[in-house]
């Protein structure tokens, strides 16, 4: 009978060591949240999802769409504990005192530029006086206009500016506007797919200030500030999925067609084919961002009266959580 008491004793000591080692390695839940619905900006994303990545590094991650909040708003409440934004709407929010924080540009520098049908004419910021301009009601877009078309002395009180809401860049231009600001990594490759010929000015093309990040991660300051190694975790895990894509371009395109059926198979793989080698770009490493780009866009938003201050730039942004 001593055996036995011993023995279940012994029972009792494994099955607790058990218990604690389960407890141990449960997964952390996170929250990510997109600023929009999937593309491949966010393809880093559903790669570190499907290959087991978060896992890895211990986490659970559920990535949701944006709602009527946003994704800034839904990231600085703590909805969820990570986003996508690009720069620009950082620092829109960081002199509103909302706690949000850039912690990796998912691509160096800026694809996105002013696109107009071949037809239309346009092919240098001048050509957009007396054009129709389609965007979203954003201050932003005047003041980028502007400055662009001030380098030719032109202005954008000559552009006639419409909102365009959720019209589709190729019924606007068809039907309602000339120009329209687009991303070419998804909507100028379409547009190649398309037979869509088009006139395409880049905002770096006109303004080194305009070469901001777009998109970046974020986090909001209390997980910073509590939960630093979850944070460290994320980005890990990104960095491995961002990096299979710039890899593994046609794996990544099956992965994210894969995550989302509902997207057009063939653009997905053309836009991946021509994102991928964008994402780390020049830069020493995926995700690293600059002091001195932050400070150049922030500079020309206050130059162009779009902040109401000058931006605390150290505390806008952080490499400290990227992988090494």
């Amino acid at each position: 009978m001593k055996n036995l008491a011993l023995i279940f004793v012994g029972c009792i000591f494994i099955l607790a060591a058990c218990g604690n080692e389960d407890s141990t390695d449960k997964l952390d839940e996170v929250t990510f949240v997109l600023d929009w619905t999937p593309n491949t900006n966010h393809t880093g994303l559903y790669v570190a999802q499907a290959e087991d990545f978060f896992e890895e590094e211990g986490l659970d991650v559920e990535i949701v769409m944006p709602g009527e909040a946003g994704a800034d708003q839904t990231v600085a409440t703590g909805k969820a504990q990570f986003g996508i934004s690009a720069q620009e709407a950082v620092t829109e929010a960081r002199i509103q005192d909302i706690p949000i924080v850039s912690i990796a540009a998912v691509i160096q520098h800026n694809t996105s530029g002013f696109a107009a049908p071949k037809e239309k004419g346009i092919i240098s910021p001048a050509d957009f006086s007396g054009k129709t301009y389609g965007g979203w009601g954003a201050p932003v877009e005047a003041a980028v206009i502007d400055s662009l078309m001030n380098q030719e002395d032109a202005t954008v009180e000559e552009v006639e500016i419409i909102n365009m809401g959720n019209t589709d860049f190729f019924t606007a231009v068809e039907r309602d506007v000339d120009f329209a600001w687009i991303y070419y990594g998804w909507t100028g490759v379409e547009a190649e797919l398309r037979g869509v010929e088009l006139n395409m000015l880049y905002l770096t093309d006109y303004s080194e200030k305009l070469d901001y990040y777009t998109p970046v991660i974020t986090t909001n300051e209390t997980m910073i500030e509590e939960n630093p190694e979850t944070v460290k975790a994320m980005l890990s895990a990104l960095e491995k999925g961002y990096q299979f894509a710039i890899e593994s371009p046609n794996d990544a395109a099956d992965i994210l067609v894969e995550a989302v059926p509902d997207l057009d198979e063939e653009l997905v793989h053309a836009s991946q084919e021509w994102l991928s080698p964008k994402y780390q770009d020049d830069a020493a490493r995926w995700g690293i961002q600059t002091e001195e780009v932050w400070s150049n866009y922030a500079d020309w938003m206050y130059e162009n009266n779009l902040l109401d201050s000058e931006l605390d730039v150290e505390s806008a942004f952080t490499n400290e959580y990227l992988p090494e």
